[in-house]
C-alpha cells in the first residue's frame, strides 16, 4: 500500500509559509518609507551608471567635497523646513508662510550684523522672537479664529515678504566678513568633523525632534488632533495649544533655514530668499508618506523625501538640464512616488496585471 501522508503534510506545511511570505511582501509594499527609498535608490543607480563622478568625494583642508556632500549641504534648508511642515501637516494643516519667515529672519540678522556690533548674541534671540511671533500668529488664526490653514498662512506669506522688504529698505544688505560675524558665517559655510555645519544642524534637529515626539505624548497628541480633532478635544487633549505649538515649531525651522540661506550668500536678499521653499517642503512631506489629511506622520520619511528631491535636482543640473526645465521631471517623480504610495492605485495595477495574466 502506498503511503501518501508525507507529501500531504509537506504541502500543508508549505501553505502557511507561502501565506506568511505574501503577507510580509504586502506589508513591505505598504510601508510609507519603501517607495521614497526605492525612488532614491533608482536616482542613485542612475548616477552610478551615467555620472560616475557623482559619488566622488575629495578631502580639501580637512573637509569633504563632492556631489553627495553638495546634496546634503544644499538640501539642508529643505530638510529643516520639512521637519516643521511634517508636524503642521500631521495636525491637518499646512504652512505656506515659511518662505516669508525665512526672508524676515535673514533681514533681521543682516540688519543687526551690519548696524550694530552685537553679533550672533543679538541675532539668535531676535530670530527666536520672529519664530514665536510668526508661529503664534498662524496658530491663533487657525486654532482660535478657525480660519482655513491655507488662507491663514497665506496672509503671512504675502505680508511677511513685505515686512522683510521694509526691514531692508527693499535693498540687498551685504554682511561683511568682520571677526564678529564669524559665527554667522560659520552657520552656512563652516565645517564640523569634515562635513558642512548645515548637516550637523539638520541632523541635530531631526534627532531631537524625533526623540521628543516619540518619547513623549506630544507625537500621539499631534496625530490624534490630525485624525479626529473633535474626539481629541473630547478626550481632554488641548488641540488648540497643540496647533499653536506646531506652527511655532514650523516658524522656528523657517528661521533656522533663513539664517543658513543668508549665511550662504553673506547677504539678506528678501526678493529671492525662501521663494517656493514652502512647496518643496510640502512635496518632501507628502513624498515621505505623511498624508495631507493629517494623522500619522513620519519625520524619517520627510527627511528621505527632501533628500530625494535634492538628489534629483542635483542630478538634473549635473546632467546639464536647464534650470527652467528641471522642475518638470521633478514633478513627474513626485507624482510617480505618490501614486505608488496609494493603496487604491496599487490595487488597480494588480487587478490589471492579474486580468492580463488570465487572458
Amino acid at each position: 500500500m502506498t503511503d501518501h501522508s508525507v507529501p500531504s503534510t509537506t504541502a500543508e506545511a508549505s501553505q502557511p509559509s507561502d501565506v506568511s511570505n505574501r503577507i510580509s511582501v504586502s506589508r513591505l509594499m505598504g510601508s510609507r518609507l519603501i517607495w521614497p527609498l526605492l525612488s532614491l535608490a533608482v536616482v542613485l543607480v542612475f548616477n552610478a551608471i551615467f555620472i560616475p563622478s557623482f559619488f566622488a568625494v575629495e578631502v580639501r583642508d580637512g573637509a569633504f567635497y563632492g556631489s553627495l556632500i553638495d546634496v546634503l549641504n544644499r538640501g539642508s534648508i529643505g530638510i529643516i523646513l520639512a521637519m516643521g511642515m511634517t508636524l503642521v501637516i500631521a495636525t491637518g494643516g499646512v504652512d505656506l508662510s515659511v518662505g516669508s519667515v525665512m526672508a524676515i529672519s535673514g533681514a533681521v540678522a543682516a540688519l543687526i550684523l551690519t548696524e550694530t556690533q552685537l553679533g550672533m548674541w543679538a541675532v539668535l534671540p531676535c530670530a527666536l522672537l520672529v519664530a514665536a511671533l510668526a508661529g503664534a500668529m498662524n496658530g491663533v488664526l487657525v486654532a482660535y479664529l478657525k480660519i482655513q490653514p491655507i488662507i491663514a498662512t497665506l496672509i503671512l506669506m504675502v505680508s511677511g515678504r513685505g515686512i522683510a522688504k521694509f526691514i531692508t529698505g527693499e535693498k540687498i544688505i551685504t554682511i561683511g566678513d568682520d571677526s564678529y560675524n564669524y559665527f554667522f558665517d560659520f552657520i552656512g559655510k563652516g565645517h564640523l568633523f569634515g562635513l558642512p555645519f548645515t548637516v550637523t544642524i539638520f541632523l541635530s534637529l531631526f534627532v531631537v525632534t524625533g526623540l521628543f515626539v516619540r518619547m513623549t505624548s506630544l507625537g500621539l497628541f499631534i496625530e490624534s488632533v490630525g485624525a479626529n480633532e473633535t474626539a481629541s478635544r473630547a478626550s481632554g487633549i488641548a488641540d488648540k495649544w497643540i496647533k499653536i505649538a506646531v506652527y511655532i515649531f514650523a516658524a522656528f525651522c523657517a528661521v533656522i533655514a533663513g539664517l543658513i540661506d543668508s549665511s550662504n550668500i553673506n547677504a539678506a536678499d528678501t526678493m529671492n530668499a525662501g521663494v517656493f521653499t514652502e512647496l518643496d517642503a510640502i512635496f518632501a512631506v507628502v513624498v515621505g508618506g505623511t498624508a495631507l489629511t493629517g494623522g500619522r506622520f513620519s519625520l524619517t520619511g520627510s527627511l528621505i523625501g527632501a533628500v530625494l528631491l535634492q538628489t534629483l535636482m542635483t542630478t538634473l543640473y549635473t546632467y546639464g538640464v536647464p534650470s527652467d526645465v528641471a522642475p518638470v521631471p521633478k514633478a513627474i517623480v513626485i507624482v510617480a512616488v505618490c501614486l505608488l504610495q496609494s493603496q487604491v492605485f496599487r490595487t488597480h495595477v494588480r487587478w490589471l496585471f492579474g486580468k492580463g495574466a488570465k487572458a
